[in-house]
């Protein structure tokens, strides 16, 4: 991602595709971060960012826990 509007794309392109609590891109940190109660892997994300041109360099799962001013990881 290169810019703002890169990470929109991304965003947009994911909760289309996913049923998410959030998501956020990030182009500064080259990075994409959701919230779900669902399960998905590293090949669901690389199929709903096909069509975009962006691609998945790394996948990591965390649990993240819902605090007072919103979630953490």
């Amino acid at each position: 991602m290169m810019c703002g509007m890169c990470e929109m794309h991304v965003e947009q392109k994911i909760k289309e595709c996913f049923k998410l609590k959030k998501a956020k891109a990030s182009h500064i940190a080259n990075k994409l971060t959701v919230i779900s109660e669902g399960e998905f892997c590293k090949e669901d994300f690389e199929k709903a960012l096909a069509p975009t041109g962006y691609r998945i360099t790394s996948f990591k799962k965390e649990a993240a826990v819902k605090k007072f001013l919103g979630w953490r990881w």
